[in-house]
Parts: structure tokens; sequence; C-alpha cells
């Protein structure tokens, strides 16, 4: 069965999950090591994990293939049938507790939590910390490919999870335009692409009008870990995000992988918040889209 804790934070500690590791079996591990630049995460899978765990490829598993016309931006969201296909291959199922984590700020396995819980999954944890916190305590690593992973001969077995679509919310390139003047829309870019200087990505430098630069390296510490609610809730109150004021909130990202993240630190903060998951490299896809720069 899935975690009993009645503590639903999204997030875990090294020191939680050794404890669930070492007191029951049904704790899906999945290791989401990803960056813009590289090395691919693959790799680093490959010179070591966690004990269990499952390499997940977010450019392939966790999106769907990339329009010509880049509609859904350039990570675009996987369809139920496709991404439930590839959880169960991963061992994922409804009554396990789904445990994700990358090397470290959870800036790329936020996108996994985001996921699942968008379709449905109920118990699904970030490692805070990710890899670099495991390493840091002295717990022990595995090296080489996953011996249960698909193809390869392993014995886990598939997963039974169901995706159900809708679980989280969800906005499109209009209703991200009508939040950034209505409600609060987060920008988390780093400040000189919301600002325009500059686009190491996407074609186009800037961000959408009425939008509010939110960092997401502004939500860890200097210890790549979350900081407190709290702190968080101060934070997103000074951005106008306060979760009480009837102000609805949304957040997005380049291509919808570290909004996620935004949207894991503002549940933290008790605030719950709508992803424009195709972000600004679909809002762009669009020519007619009016581009904001400067602050």
């Amino acid at each position: 069965m899935a975690s009993d804790s009645t503590d639903r934070t999204p997030l875990i500690s090294v020191d939680r999950l050794t404890e669930l590791l070492g007191v029951q079996t049904s704790v899906t591990l999945l290791d989401v090591r990803w960056s813009l630049s590289g090395p691919p995460g693959r790799d680093q899978y490959a010179a070591g994990h966690i004990p269990s765990a499952r390499f997940v490829d977010l450019d392939h598993q966790l999106a769907a293939p990339q329009a010509q016309d880049g509609a859904g931006g350039r990570h675009p969201l996987p369809n139920a049938e496709d991404f439930q296909a590839v959880m169960r291959s991963l061992g994922v199922s409804d009554d396990r507790t789904v445990v994700v984590y990358d090397s470290a700020a959870g800036t790329s396995a936020g996108r996994a939590w985001w996921l699942l819980r968008y379709f449905s999954h109920s118990d699904v944890r970030l490692l805070d910390g990710g890899y670099a916190a495991w390493t840091a305590a002295g717990l022990p690593v595995v090296s080489g490919d996953d011996p249960d992973a698909p193809g390869s001969g392993g014995g886990s077995g598939a997963g039974d999870f169901i995706a159900v679509p809708g679980a989280m919310p969800l906005l499109d390139a209009d209703a991200a335009a009508k939040l950034a003047i209505e409600g609060v829309l987060l920008d988390a870019r780093a400040g000189a692409r919301f600002r325009g200087e500059i686009e190491p990505m996407d074609p186009v430098a800037g961000h959408i009008p009425g939008a509010v630069s939110a960092p997401t390296t502004d939500n860890v510490g200097p210890d790549d870990r979350f900081l407190s609610a709290e702190v968080l809730r101060t934070r997103f109150a000074s951005l106008g995000a306060n979760g009480v004021n009837g102000r609805e909130i949304g957040v997005y990202c380049g291509s919808g992988v570290t909004a996620a993240h935004q949207v894991l630190a503002l549940e933290l903060a008790g605030i719950r918040a709508a992803l424009y998951a195709g972000s600004w490299s679909d809002w762009i896809a669009n020519t007619s889209r009016p581009v904001a720069t400067g602050e």
C-alpha cells in the first residue's frame, strides 16, 4: 500500500525515505536527472543512483513529441495513454508511494511529481535535496543499468497505474494571458530571461505581459533543499500570490519543467496554483501573441 503517513507534504527527506525503504517494499523510486545543457541524465544514472531507482527520460517519457509548429512548447504534455504506459513500465502502481528525485534542487524531478499528480496518482513525493542529499548522508548507491529496467530481463514487473488527467489545474495560452491581468501569473525562469536580456533556448526573448518574475532558484536554499513553508509564504505574498485574496495563481517557465517545481513550492506554502504547461515556448509559437520585456 502507499504510505499511510498523515503528513501529505509533497516532499520527503532522506531520513524518511530510508525509513520507508527499510520497512516496506511498496515504494517506487524514479531518477529524473536532466538538464538543458547536459550531460545526459542516463549517464549520471549509470554512474551512480539510489538502489532500486528506475531512470526516467524527461525529454521522451515525460513529454510528447514536439509539434512542427511549436504548439504545446518544447515539452508538450504527454497524453494519458502514453504516460500510463511509461509509468507502468517503470513499476508505478496506484497503491505504491512514488518518490522522484534529481541531482539536487528538484527542478526536473518536479516535472515527474506534477505529471503524476495531474494524472491522479495520490501519493507522490519529491526527495528534498535529491541525489546530492542521499550521497551526503553516506547512503549506498549502485552503478550501471537498472537490472529491472524494461527489456533487461529483470523481475520487478509492470505497475498498474491508471492515468486519469485533470487532478491538477492546467492553463492554456488564453487562460494564462487572462490570469496575468486578472490574477497572478508567475514566471519561474531566471530574471534575465524574464526581462528579455538573454534567451538561451527560445527564438524570442521576453515574457507574457502582466506576468511577475519569480525565479525557481529562489524556492531553495544554498543546500538545494526547499525553504520552509513560512519563508515560501512570505516570498510568494511579496509577489502578490498569497492564496487568500481571491486572485487565482498560475505559473509558467520556458517549457513547463521548472514551473512544476514552482507549483510544488506554492503547495508547500499552502497555495494552489495552475501550470501553463506549454509555457513561453508555446506562447511564442503564435507570433500574434504580445511579448513584453524589462521589469
